[in-house]
């Protein structure tokens, strides 16, 4: 087994970066990041696809492992409500 089955059991580490998502915006152009949503609530986002798609009632300290090019916390019914959303690279 050695080191190459250790390694196969690890979890991959996958961002280099994080930015934060301001709140009331509508980031686009984001480069495929995955979120971490701090503040429970729906997460509104662009897929990678160009799908909107809404992930509601995510809990607080959630990691989504989707990509996407962007979020919309804008106040509006179908935008997000979850806070402390970071972008990851």
């Amino acid at each position: 087994m050695g080191v190459q089955a250790n390694f196969a059991d690890q979890a991959r580490v996958f961002g280099h970066d994080a930015v934060a998502v301001a709140a009331n915006t509508n980031v686009t152009g984001l480069s495929n990041a995955a979120l971490y949503v701090g503040g429970a609530g729906n997460v509104h986002v662009t897929m990678q696809s160009g799908n909107a798609a809404i992930f509601k009632q995510v809990n607080a300290g959630t990691f989504l492992p989707i990509l996407v090019t962007g979020v919309d916390t804008r106040t509006a019914t179908d935008a997000s409500t979850a806070t402390d959303i970071l972008a990851i690279y």
